[in-house]
Parts: C-alpha cells; structure tokens; sequence
C-alpha cells in the first residue's frame, strides 16, 4: 500500500467516525480508531503510522512481538492493543508487550494478568470482553457472569476501563451494542470496544470509544 493510498482511506475512516459522531451529539474525539494490523506485515502497516495513524491491534502475542519492537523503535507513540483472544500462559509476554488489552473473559486470566503486572510494573488499560451473543465458539464472558468476574477484576486490582464484545456475524449489530452499553453504564464503565470495518458507524453512534477497523484500511486480506 502506497502512503498515498494509506491516507486516503485513514482520512475516509475518520470522516465516517466524524460525521456517526456528530449525528449522535458526541465529539469524534471520544472516538479511538483502532487498526486491526493482524497477519498484515511491517512494510504494509508503516504507511498507515507514516499518514498519523498511531493505535494498532493485534490477535496474537507471538505476531505482534516479532514486527511491533521494529516498528515502535522507527515511530514515537505506538499504542498496541491485544484484540484476539489470551492464553494465561501468555498473559506475561502480552503485559510486556500491550498497552491495551481487549480480552479479559475470565477468572484464571485475570490472576495471570495480576501476576503479570506485579512482575513487570507495567499495567495495560483492561476491557472485559463479553460474549453478548451468547455464542458458543466465541470467546467472552457470559452476560450472567460478568457481576462475578467484574468484582474479581475489582478485588484483585486489575484495572477495567470498559467492556468489549463482537455481535453475531450477520445479525443487526445495534441492538448488541445497545445492551453492551447499557450493562457498561450498570457496572460504572466508561469505555466500549464497539464496531469493525462493517458497522463501526452504528457503533459509534451508540456510544462506541473504541472502534477497531481493519479491511476498511487495509483492504481485503489474500
């Protein structure tokens, strides 16, 4: 991809992320672009960080520490974000490596994650990501379980800013962003890791303040 071609679409991103906010009375600036670099190499990702893009996700720690230490040492304020699901036996690699981490679903996580943050004092912002469609092959905290493991994150110190989920592929997305919204407000969470390349727009007008956006910037993967 061009530099070119990489800040025409940022720029074409963003002025969609503008405009959903602006319908929805927000200001775009409580608006975190998130794009989603998985399995999309270095020299594919720095004309996008050349055009001002400067948050990335990842799916997998192993990926994202074999091309993010380059690309952090050539570009000032990369922020990395863990958005694939975490093995505990990860959870100190993805400390080390994250500064955000999306995926949060469960009791023997959340402990790995503790350790991990005591050992190297460094503490990511944390999402608990909820299986709102109550999907089967889906990562996520159950809806009915997320008072648990809320207040296990909240004992042990893990800091929650907020929640994320993946509405059912194919469905009208609104209405899982609606109850994700509404059960972030009960539990006194600020934050919503809402909306991909297909409905980040309906995300960001229900309260989305992250939205991670891939093909929309990268094209449609081989």
């Amino acid at each position: 991809m061009s530099d070119a071609a990489a800040a025409e679409r940022l720029d074409e991103v963003r002025r969609r992320i503008d405009k959903a906010a602006r319908l929805a009375g927000r200001s775009p600036g409580e608006v975190t672009l998130v794009a989603i670099s998985k399995t999309h190499p270095a020299d594919a990702i720095a004309p996008l960080i050349r055009a001002g893009q400067r948050h990335f996700g990842e799916n997998k720690v192993q990926e994202a520490a074999a091309k993010w230490p380059a690309l952090r040492a050539a570009h000032d304020g990369i922020v990395l974000h863990l958005v694939g699901s975490l093995q505990s036996n990860k959870a100190e690699e993805a400390v080390a490596l994250f500064d955000v981490i999306h995926v949060v679903d469960r009791p023997s996580l959340v402990a790995a994650l503790v350790k991990a943050i005591a050992k190297h004092g460094r503490q990511p912002d944390c999402f608990v990501q909820v299986n709102i469609g109550d999907e089967p092959q889906k990562g996520g905290c159950a809806v009915a379980a997320l008072p648990a493991l809320l207040g296990q994150c909240r004992e042990s110190g893990l800091p929650i800013v907020g929640l994320m989920a993946i509405p059912p592929a194919g469905l009208e997305p609104a209405p899982y962003f609606a109850l994700l919204a509404d059960l972030a407000r009960r539990h006194g969470l600020a934050q919503l890791s809402i909306g991909m390349s297909g409905d980040f727009e309906t995300a960001v007008t229900l309260g989305a303040t992250h939205v991670r956006v891939g093909t929309a910037l990268f094209g449609e993967r081989d």
